[in-house]
């Protein structure tokens, strides 16, 4: 009986090992993703960004320019946080 205890715990140890060396492989995929995820955001706030610069451009009225202004100083904050926490 204390044999059957022994392999139980045994064949525990070996699929835990197994669980611990499947989350090792799934961790580099993890950060790639959201590496991935990160350049994606980044590209999406450059183009927003250069799309506000050709509206501000063109804008005429005050109230408009300045919440184009507005915008471009929230988007360049956003950009530059995702520069700094990717680097």
């Amino acid at each position: 009986m204390a044999r059957g205890w022994e392999s139980k715990s045994v064949e525990d140890q070996q699929q835990a090992a197994e669980e611990r060396a499947r989350q090792r492989e799934s961790a580099p995929q993890d950060d790639s993703l959201q590496a991935r995820a990160r350049r994606e955001r980044l590209e999406s706030l450059r183009l927003s960004r250069a799309r506000t610069l050709d509206q501000l451009e063109h804008a005429t009225k005050r109230a408009h320019r300045e919440m184009l202004q507005r915008t471009l100083r929230a988007l360049e904050t956003e950009i530059d946080a995702l520069q700094i926490g990717g680097d």
